[in-house]
Order: structure tokens, then sequence, then C-alpha cells
């Protein structure tokens, strides 16, 4: 007979282990959610149970796929977020209607029984991630609220062991969450001086442009890069061999021209004809003479002196040994080292609205922490092709200061007006965007 007797709480000891073992087997949270809402309605004889983590029905009792704007899920979240507003979401207790809006009263009497027990899942801190809403029609009993508590702390380890971390919505609340997007809001509205990156480059002003004079080879270089020189002082050679063969031939063409019009103005005197032709011989001469006076200044040509003290700003003197070159083409510039302006060139997407005098600052590529300071003086209206085939705006600064070396290369930050920060971060997506879709 005492055997008899004790084999339904043997029955009940061995159902609630093998809950507990079949919690702890689960592979994976959704094998996990499903066993913690179906696996104990044989033993506590509940109508049905809803699994929610981080305030959001995960599991429902017979339900495969939860619907996440069903009434009965409603509900439930309603009715967990006033037990977290009333501080009652971390401790298993039995629930009742009469603590709950009226609003939740009203759905409770249709959506759910009399006697509910809330069982929440504890971290290792003791803090609330989520619970089980288990609802039956009789009243819960101190032995089924003791089970339940105890299975409760297996529910929430196997929980843990297969998601250690917490749900984002439970390390970041709703309220600091709301808090953090109003702070961002706010940091997008605060205004900011709107700026771009273009690259620049240090160049002579008012400089001397040395061009070719004429076509032809150049023999030689006479200066070297960024060299001092004087004016008067000869910068360029050119290869002058079929120049000075030029001017021979026109000297001794008007040579002969001026023999033929002495020995005709000698015969005039006798001969009618003769002196006819004088005229024809006297122009004939004054060919002669330009052709060899053109000779002349052509091989005068071929040395390049400069015009002015300065310095030579090329690249290399190699390059242009023994190249041909057309006339005008340009060769170097002569320029004071002490006057230097910045130039330039931003790409047409980059423009802002800028004024002459705007901030200008230029870090150079030798020397990037150090700043120098320029103001804004020309902005081309038209863009042209610079190196790398892109469309560039050319555009001039002043220094404030003494300028760097001319030929230093660098990038220039240019200023504009202020605006939101929003638009500095979001000006060239939301450019992009509208030549995309045409908004």
């Amino acid at each position: 007979m005492s055997a008899a007797q004790q084999n339904p709480s043997e029955r009940l000891f061995a159902q609630f282990l093998g809950l507990e073992r079949q919690a702890r087997a689960a592979r994976d949270i959704d094998s996990l959610a499903y066993a913690l809402v179906n696996d104990a309605q044989a033993l506590f004889g509940y109508r049905h149970t809803a699994l929610l983590i981080a305030g959001r029905v995960r599991a429902l009792t017979g339900i495969s796929v939860v619907e996440a704007h069903a009434p009965f899920v409603a509900f439930v979240e309603n009715a967990a977020g006033q037990l977290l507003a009333q501080k009652r979401l971390d401790k298993p207790q039995v629930v009742t209607a009469d603590s709950f809006s009226a609003q939740i009263q009203a759905d409770w009497q249709s959506l759910s029984t009399g006697a509910v027990f809330w069982l929440p899942l504890l971290d290792r801190q003791q803090n609330p991630y989520g619970g089980l809403w288990i609802a039956r029609e009789q009243p819960w009993s101190s032995a089924e609220q003791a089970l339940l508590e105890q299975l409760g702390d297996c529910y929430s380890h196997a929980w843990q062991a297969l998601q250690p971390r917490k749900p984002w919505r439970l390390r970041w609340p709703r309220r600091k969450v709301a808090v953090a997007v109003a702070a961002l809001l706010v940091l997008l509205l605060l205004p900011v001086r709107q700026s771009v990156l273009a690259p620049a480059e240090v160049v002579p002003l008012d400089g001397q442009v040395v061009a070719a004079p004429l076509d032809g080879v150049i023999a030689e270089f006479l200066v070297k890069p960024n060299q001092n020189v004087k004016k008067g002082d000869v910068l360029v050679r050119f290869d002058a061999t079929s120049i000075k063969a030029q001017a021979d031939v026109a000297e001794r063409s008007l040579q002969v021209a001026e023999a033929e019009l002495r020995a005709n103005a000698q015969r005039a005197f006798s001969d009618a004809e003769s002196g006819a032709r004088i005229d024809l011989f006297t122009a004939r001469v004054a060919q002669k003479r330009a052709e060899r006076d053109y000779a002349r200044e052509l091989l005068a040509r071929t040395e390049v002196k400069a015009e002015r003290d300065g310095i030579a700003v090329f690249a290399d003197a190699q390059r242009w040994t023994g190249l041909p070159v057309q006339t005008g083409e340009r060769l170097m510039v002569v320029a004071d080292p002490g006057q230097a302006e910045l130039r330039i060139d931003l790409a047409v997407a980059d423009v802002l609205a800028f004024e002459p005098g705007g901030e200008v600052a230029l870090f150079l590529d030798s020397d990037p922490l150090h700043r120098h300071s320029a103001r804004l003086q020309r902005l081309a209206y038209e863009a042209q092709t610079v190196a790398g085939g892109q469309l560039a705006y050319r555009l001039d600064a002043e220094f404030d200061q003494a300028p760097p070396r001319i030929g230093l290369r660098g990038t220039a930050k240019l200023y504009g007006e202020r605006g939101p920060l929003a638009l500095y971060l979001l000006r060239r997506p939301l450019a992009a965007l509208r030549q995309t879709v045409g908004l």
C-alpha cells in the first residue's frame, strides 16, 4: 500500500527531472523556446504559456510561428511592460488582473484565464531578461509554485548557455535608445563650417614665363631647377647650326644683290634700259637685307636670356635637352621666391558657395602637421580638364604670411558657410542620389 501511495510523487518527480533534462539538452534557441512553452503542459495542466524575451513574445504553446500583431501577443507584451513598470518582473509570482490597467483587465477576460503565474528568467546578476506567462483555470498551489521557481532556474541557465549575450533591447533599453537618437539628431543639427579638400600647389606670383622664341631643338639648359639668375643671364641655348647657315646664305645673297645694283647703276649712264631696271634691283636689295636681318634676329633668339632677377622654376633640364619645341612652348618661369600664391584644382562635385577672402588652409605633403593660412582671391567660372582627366575649377589664394617654397604640393582645405552637420556628412550621398533618381 505504501509503495502504491508513493507512485504519484515519484511520477511527478520524474516528470520534473525530465523537464530539466530536456531544457538542458536543447541544441539551439528555437528548440529550447519550443520546450519551454510546451513540455511542462502535461505536468502543470496550463492552457497556454507565452515566452517573452526582452519584452517581446518569442514562443507560444501549440503555435509554430508567432504573429507579432496578434491580439494575445500584444496583450501579453503590454502586461509584461506594466510588470516592469511596477518593478515586479524579477519575482516568480501569481499575477492577478486587478494589478493592471482597465484595458489589460478587459483583454484578460477575453484572451487569458484567471490563474496566471509569472516565471522570470534571470541572468547571473539576477536581472530579468525574459519570462514565462503561464495561464490555467485552477489556482496555483504552493508546491507547484516551488516547482516552477526551481524550473525557472534551470530554464534561465539553459537559455544563457545557448545565448550568453543579452538581446540588444535589454542592452539598450527604449529610454536609452530614445535618448541616444535624440542626442544624435541634436548633434546632426549643430552648425559647422562647411569645408572641402582639394589638391594644391605653390606657384610663382607674377613670374616671367620663358617660352620658346622659335621652332628648333634645345641644345642645352644653362641653369638648374631653382637656381638664382640675374637679368641678362643666358637660360637656354638652341641648336643654331641651320640658322647660322641661313644667315650666311642671306648675307651672301645681299652682297650679290648690292653688286648687281651697283653695276646696273654704272651702266645706266649709257644704257637707258639699265636705268629703267634700277628700281627693280633696289627692291631686290631691300628684300635680301630683310631676309638677312630676319636670319640675324633668329640667330640672336637661339640664346634665351632672363628679363628679371629671380629663380628658375622648372622640373628637369634633361627632359628638354635635345627635344624639338615649337614657338611659344613654355620652358620655365623666372620668379621671385618671396612672391608666391596657392593654386588649387577643385573638383566640380566639391564646389561650395565660396566668396573672395574666404579662409584656406594648406597642409603640405612634405610637412602635413604644419598649417599654412591663405585667403581665396579668384575662382574660375569655367571648369577645365586637369591631370587625370578630371574636371576641376582653378582657384587662386594669397598666403597670409611668408609663402612656402615654390613647387611644393599638398592638400588645401577650403572653408565655406556654416550649415548643419547632417549636410556636411550627407552632402555627397545626397548629390549622388539626386543625380541618380533625379529628385
